[in-house]
């Protein structure tokens, strides 16, 4: 499903154990799909609006300022070791940003910062596994594949 929200347009994805995707702005359909044969093979996208407008509520209140948590269910597939990091990234408050080095030691691997940078890389559902929440060590905004542009308006809206 395609979420066209004010300045904000990206693509939405589920299965049937719940979300599994948030995309870039204005990315296209296809980089979804290549994404989903790579990283959920054998699984099936729902496609069905009804079921997706709940995800995309949950988004929009976010964006307007409205929502802080998101109470969706989810559906994140990857490595054990990227599961732990982005569960880290799900800890970290509203409005708060901490650094790569931080996760590193929040899971218990404070030398694996380098590996914590490209799980966070890896995050399928950008806002709703707020990577958008870390920084550099030196407090500037670094990599993110939404750019850093959304991930500074990301920042502003939650300040």
């Amino acid at each position: 499903m395609r979420l066209k929200h004010g300045q904000w347009d990206f693509y939405l994805a589920a299965i049937d154990q719940g979300l599994c995707y948030v995309g870039t702005q204005n990315e296209d359909f296809e980089d979804l799909e290549k994404w989903a044969k790579k990283r959920l093979p054998g699984y099936v996208l729902i496609e069905k609006e009804d079921v997706l407008k709940c995800y995309a509520k949950e988004l929009m209140e976010f964006l307007d300022g409205q929502r802080k948590e998101f109470t969706s269910v989810t559906a994140l597939h990857g490595t054990p070791f990227q599961q732990s990091v982005w569960q880290a990234l799900l800890e970290i408050p509203f409005g708060e940003t901490v650094t790569y080095s931080t996760i590193a030691e929040r899971i218990g691997n404070p030398k694996a910062v380098r590996a914590v940078g490209t799980a966070i890389g890896a995050n399928p559902m950008l806002i709703i596994v707020p990577c958008h929440r870390v920084i550099g060590k030196n407090g500037a905004l670094t990599g993110f594949r939404g750019g850093l542009d959304m991930k500074a308006q990301l920042l502003e809206l939650e300040s």
